[in-house]
């Protein structure tokens, strides 16, 4: 089977690391001047010479988003279906080990968070669930988009690993995307921070991608968890993943996410603080490296940097977010799963949006070009 182990393990931690902490201000230049960008540009704009280029790179970076893109940002908001999960991770509300009172969407607490999220407006939602597979597995998560598909234009779903077969099934049931995050590609300290679980199992999460291509999904979404470990490395590693899976699953497309740790129930501290100038210099890098990469920018950032970022790369955004199962009608208490940073409304949003002189987009990308 095609998989991604074998490119990754041509790299190294620390070789990587080496590299980034040694660019200087001369190969920034290089790369942000060359017409074509290989992984090899991207690891040089990610480095710290190249945050002294950053205003540069943020015209750039707006440039290209423009010519690709438009002047359009879709809108989508979770629906968070289960907080039942059999992993320990040290990072997650919803951790196997917090004594927290569990709960998993009934068909028809699952029918009123839809119909809350359709008088918003929602055309595109991403149905999100803890990793149980006993109680939420794939059964589960097919009656749910059985239920969803005649409400939703576009269904994402982020959920535990499946097999090859899972994701076939659910793409014929009509989802369009899934987002599956490797957390961190720090090898030897993974299973320090997922201890107990079927996620504790590095390589079959590495694999997961791979078999989300080979079942033919229109879309694959990626990313860290960003304070874990050096941002710069694992950024790295999950653009080498990109790379990879655009140059394997070529008809696919792809987008790329920035959760960054957030307070969350029973949860550990960063043990790498990034800050809001670091976060755009990643997405600047991210887009001059990539023009075609979708960038998805949540709620779990604040305000004012979602409001500076609309007309800096961002793509695609979260609006009016409940990471709790129930959040939006059904169980306003129960359990997040991180804490919300940008409360505001989809109206609001949208505002904010058509304010910056972009149009807000409620539906999906291919009906829209």
């Amino acid at each position: 089977m095609q998989s991604f182990e074998k490119t990754f393990h041509q790299y190294s931690w620390t070789s990587v690391l080496d590299s980034i902490y040694s660019a200087r201000k001369t190969d920034v230049q290089r790369s942000l001047h060359k017409t074509k960008k290989t992984i090899d540009d991207f690891l040089v704009l990610l480095s710290p010479a190249a945050s002294d280029s950053l205003e540069e790179m943020a015209q750039l970076t707006q440039q290209l988003t423009q010519k690709r893109f438009g002047k359009t940002i879709q809108l989508y908001a979770p629906l968070y279906l289960s907080n039942e999960c059999q992993n320990i991770c040290t990072y997650c509300g919803f951790s196997m080990d917090n004594q927290i009172k569990r709960r998993t969407l009934s068909s028809i607490e699952i029918m009123q968070e839809a119909a809350a999220l359709k008088a918003m407006g929602v055309n595109h939602v991403l149905l999100v669930s803890g990793e149980a597979n006993k109680t939420v597995g794939i059964d589960y998560f097919l009656k749910a988009i059985k239920l969803l598909r005649p409400h939703f234009a576009h269904i994402s779903i982020e959920v535990q690993p499946l097999s090859r077969e899972e994701y076939e099934a659910v793409h014929q049931a009509g989802v369009h995307a899934v987002l599956v995050y490797q957390e961190t590609y720090h090898e030897e300290v993974y299973k320090r921070y997922h201890p107990k679980g079927k996620k504790s199992n590095f390589a079959f999460r590495l694999d997961t991608p791979d078999r989300i291509g080979q079942a033919g999904l229109h879309k694959i979404g990626l990313g860290v968890l960003l304070g874990l470990e050096d941002w710069r490395v694992d950024s790295f590693f999950n653009a080498l993943h990109i790379d990879y899976l655009q140059k394997t699953y070529w008809q696919t497309k792809y987008s790329v996410s920035f959760p960054r740790l957030r307070p969350a129930e029973g949860i550990i501290e960063p043990n790498f603080i990034m800050e809001d100038r670091d976060l755009l210099q990643l997405i600047c890098a991210y887009r001059i490296w990539n023009a075609d990469l979708e960038i998805s920018i949540s709620t779990r950032e604040n305000e004012r940097f979602r409001n500076h970022i609309i007309s800096l790369g961002a793509t695609t955004m979260s609006a009016a977010s409940k990471t709790n199962p129930g959040g939006y009608v059904v169980d306003l208490q129960s359990l997040e799963q991180f804490e919300t940073s940008d409360e505001r409304s989809m109206d609001e949003v949208r505002k904010v949006i058509y304010q910056a002189g972009y149009e807000p987009v409620m539906k999906d990308w291919d009906n829209y070009w």
